[in-house]
């Protein structure tokens, strides 16, 4: 009967175990997160910044500030907001940690130095509120370029958006990994005036600038009305460089060149003299047709005379076909993933822009017969 009994409760003893082991394995689905101490569901977000030229995540490279806004989607209330900054974003496989119950969100992020420099994020709990707006900005000063507006001087730090909608927190246990991608809304363009004739151009005779209105963004990054904004270069340079130039003329080549033979025999050194404007500015973003267009405006200081007003954004765009990447892209993803300009203007005599052809990012292309002055 003893034995009898011992061997009844060893049975009972090892169904016990393996309930047990089946309830653990039923609410834990797997050991492999027995790391982590217990059941519960973790979450990770990874932001990524590949919207850029190289087509290449170079988050770790450029973001040194992130500021997180976790969203409840049932009411768009925020829930989490938490910042991280400094050397952790520059490790690579950076990921924030994220604690909150289980739900559906919204991702959205405002990073860079930007973010809470040279612009500012309303605060705010609710997503409806959580616009940037341009901080840098000063009272207008009399001068060519009018009075309407604000005046923008500084070079601004970098400024980037970035937001995911709907995405399921679920209660699964385990570490679920979520991806912002993000939106570079800060650009700089260079501006190069250069004299046909090669002599010395003053570097203070010009005011250099980019109006426009883009100093408002709404939580989803779009623009919001805003006042009239004009973009001054916060460096102004002048220099005179020498070119190696081909020379073409006859007696420099041979008789009877060989047929493949196309380089000249001779070159001759010329000297281009040039100013060189450097602009910051916020996002670009393409308007409708009727609608007020981003200018570049050049003004002699002297004659107090605009010599050129050119709408930015159709000039950005006069280039995007030249490359096999960017010829069958979208005119708006275009203008986010490209973040540099420059544009070399050529001046005649009388330091009046030669309205024939333009430079842009080292591309050279015809003026629009419509350009405006």
């Amino acid at each position: 009967m003893t034995l009898r009994f011992d061997r009844i409760f060893s049975r009972l003893a090892a169904t016990a175990i393996l309930a047990g082991a089946l309830g653990l394995t039923s609410s834990c689905e797997s050991i492999i997160y027995e790391h982590e101490g217990d059941c519960d569901p973790y979450y990770k977000v990874r932001f990524v910044y590949d919207m850029n030229m190289n087509f290449a995540d170079a988050f770790a490279s450029q973001v040194k500030d992130v500021t997180l806004y976790v969203i409840d989607e049932r009411d768009g209330r925020v829930v989490l907001e938490k910042h991280e900054s400094g050397e952790t974003l520059s490790a690579g496989g950076y990921m924030m940690d994220v604690d909150v119950p289980p739900g559906e969100y919204t991702l959205l992020a405002w990073c860079g130095e930007g973010h809470r420099t040279s612009f500012a994020v309303n605060p705010s709990d609710i997503r409806s509120e959580l616009r940037c707006s341009l901080a840098a900005r000063s009272n207008p000063e009399e001068g060519p370029w009018g009075t309407d507006g604000s005046r923008v001087t500084d070079c601004l730090d970098n400024l980037f958006h970035g937001k995911v909608e709907a995405q399921v927190f679920p209660s699964t246990q385990g570490t679920h990994i979520y991806e912002v991608p993000l939106v570079k809304n800060t650009n700089d363009i260079h501006i190069v005036l250069q004299h046909l004739s090669g002599e010395p151009v003053d570097k203070d005779a010009f005011t250099f600038t980019v109006a426009d209105d883009n100093g408002l963004m709404d939580w989803d990054n779009t623009l919001l009305p805003d006042e009239p904004l004009t973009y001054f270069a916060w460096y102004v340079d002048a220099g005179i460089a020498g070119v190696e130039v081909p020379d073409y003329s006859d007696s420099n080549r041979e008789e009877d060149p060989a047929p493949e033979e196309t380089a000249p025999a001779g070159r001759y050194q010329t000297q281009v003299s040039a100013a060189v404007a450097e602009l910051s500015v916020g996002r670009i973003v393409k308007r409708p047709k009727g609608t007020p267009q981003p200018y570049v405006k050049i003004y002699n200081n002297e004659s107090r005379e605009m010599i050129v007003k050119v709408p930015l954004v159709d000039y950005c765009l006069l280039v995007k076909g030249k490359r096999k990447e960017t010829k069958d892209m979208d005119d708006q993803e275009y203008l986010d993933r490209q973040d540099d300009y420059s544009m070399v203007f050529f001046l005649d005599q009388d330091n009046r822009w030669l309205k024939t052809e333009i430079i842009i990012n080292s591309w050279r292309v015809p003026v629009p017969q419509d350009v405006e002055l």
